[in-house]
Formats: structure tokens, sequence, C-alpha cells
């Protein structure tokens, strides 16, 4: 779902689109607003201010698992299998002592365990395709600006009016996931 990241003064603009979307019916997927760090997020509002670690698509920490977790699913059975093929094709007898069954079964989970780590090293490696935008967006967040994330349904674009009337400072469009 294509999400778009506004980049705000003051939370009173914030409060003022989100009432504005929903009088025109925009269909809002998602709506989260991110306080500054010093801000004291315990300002009364009708949107409940989230920290930006607690915010998947603004967290790169939460990124790298969700792609490590992604790729364990297809590293790891992979790994076992090669394991396994590679315990039988060669004349090795590492752990012979287990039987025929038990060292193939052994040099399966060897390949598995591989395979975990190998997603982990991916994963590490990989860039996000958020990850300009997102560190673009945590330097405004440091720098004490209000970021309100709207997610909107597949194929339906913001009401760019509405979202020029608050003057946002940035406005950041995140690749879909």
């Amino acid at each position: 779902m294509p999400a778009c990241v506004l980049v705000l003064q003051e939370r009173a603009a914030a409060e003022t689109l989100v009432q504005n979307l929903e009088k025109s019916g925009t269909p809002l997927v998602r709506v989260v607003l991110v306080a500054p760090e010093q801000s004291g997020a315990a300002e009364s509002g009708r949107l409940k201010a989230e920290q930006i670690d607690a915010v998947d698509l603004l967290n790169p920490n939460m990124a790298r698992s969700r792609r490590q977790r992604s790729m364990s699913r297809w590293l790891m059975p992979f790994g076992f299998m090669a394991g396994l093929t590679f315990t039988q094709i060669t004349t090795l007898e590492t752990f012979a002592r287990f039987g025929a069954v038990g060292e193939a079964l052994i040099g399966g989970l060897l390949g598995l365990g591989s395979g975990l780590m190998g997603s982990y090293a991916a994963a590490a490696s990989v860039p996000s395709e958020n990850e300009d935008g997102v560190r673009i967006l945590r330097n405004r967040h440091n720098e004490q600006f209000w970021l309100l994330l709207l997610e909107t349904q597949a194929g339906l674009e913001l009401p760019w009016q509405l979202v020029q009337k608050v003057r946002p400072q940035q406005v950041v469009r995140l690749s879909e996931l």
C-alpha cells in the first residue's frame, strides 16, 4: 500500500489535515502521528502520538528483521536439503558413528543452521528500498518536526490540494512493501 510521510512544523496541522481528509471521504488505511523527541507528546488531540521506533515503516531495524525472517523461510529448507545432499554425495564420514541416517540428518541440520546464518548476513547486506527516505525522515524528526504517516489503499492517491493547505515542510513517499 502506498505510504506518504509529511513533515510538519506543529501538531495542529496534522490534526487539521486528518480531519479534512476524513470530511472529504478519503479512505485511509493507516494514520500515524510521530512526535518529536522533546515535544511532550502527551499534548491533547485526536491523534495519539507514537515514538518513531514503534512505526515499522520508519524503523530500519524492524525492516531488516522482517527481511531476515522472510529470507530464512526459504534459505533454511534449502540449506537443510543442501546439507543432506552434500552428506550423501561425498565420501566423508565425519559423523559415521551415528549411522548413515544419523550422519545425513546431522549434515542436514548443519545446512539448516547455515541457511539461518545466511539469512542474517543477507538481510544485513541488502538495503531497503525506503532507506534514503527513512534517513531523511529520521533527520527531520531529530530536528524536532512532527511526522504524519498516511497510508492509502492501493491505487488511491491523496487529495494533494488538501495536503498543500497545511503547508508541509517536506513530503516523502515510501515505496510499497
